[in-house]
């Protein structure tokens, strides 16, 4: 499903990149089940960290944020990690498909972006920018690339980057019952961490929609 460039495999070594797609799908507003992982983690994250320290010298931390400082950018999951740990805040009780990213995000560390898969269009490539792209953000912003920032476009154009997150166009919506799930992961993370964080979303999906079907899980790499 996926076309991994040279440019990719030459500028990130050790780097990985996973994809999860499946259909039939549900997208509630919110799952009791769902909200109940969440708490749990919550509970969990707050009782594991005490102050920021720790969280920083978290090896997956340590990666990202490796990768972030090319850009003058702070990996925004270490700050939303700091929140709910640290500071008491929840994971955003949002529509359930967004809100089963978001736990696993928060469990494993490990950034994903969520896509309506029935809009992606053929052929979708991991890629390097090159700095002079552009394409509207999650938030409705115009934005233009960093140069060699990592980023996944289909045949419209660019779903995702790491520094600037998910395209508009693609996204997650009520009506969305194909779901596509990318993970980045810069070199000091692994493979394996990457198929197992696809595992935990897989589940969190299945527990919303029993029914749903797994058409790919694969982790792509350099390796």
């Amino acid at each position: 499903m996926l076309i991994v460039s040279e440019a990719w495999k030459a500028a990130y070594p050790g780097a990985a990149v996973g994809v999860l797609a499946m259909r039939d799908v549900a997208n509630p507003d919110r799952h009791a089940g769902l909200d109940q992982l969440a708490v749990e983690l919550e509970e969990q994250l707050r009782a594991r960290f005490t102050d920021r320290q720790e969280l920083k010298a978290l090896d997956t931390i340590q990666a990202y944020a490796a990768y972030y400082k090319r850009f003058k950018k702070t990996y925004h999951v270490q700050l939303q990690l700091e929140s709910i740990a640290l500071k008491g805040k929840s994971i955003p009780r949002v529509a359930a498909l967004v809100e089963a990213m978001f736990v696993a995000e928060l469990k494993n560390l490990l950034l994903t972006a969520g896509h309506d898969l029935a809009v992606v269009q053929s052929p979708v490539k991991l890629d390097v920018a090159r700095g002079t792209e552009r394409y509207t953000r999650l938030d409705g912003q115009e934005q233009e690339t960093k140069p060699d920032d990592m980023m996944i476009a289909d045949a419209q154009g660019i779903i995702s980057t790491v520094i600037y997150g998910p395209d508009h166009r693609t996204r997650i919506t009520p009506a969305t019952r194909k779901v596509l799930f990318t993970v980045y992961a810069p070199p000091g993370i692994g493979k394996l961490a990457v198929h197992r964080h696809l595992q935990d979303i897989q589940a969190y999906v299945e527990l919303i929609a029993p029914d749903a079907v797994t058409e790919l899980l694969h982790v792509y790499s350099t390796d």
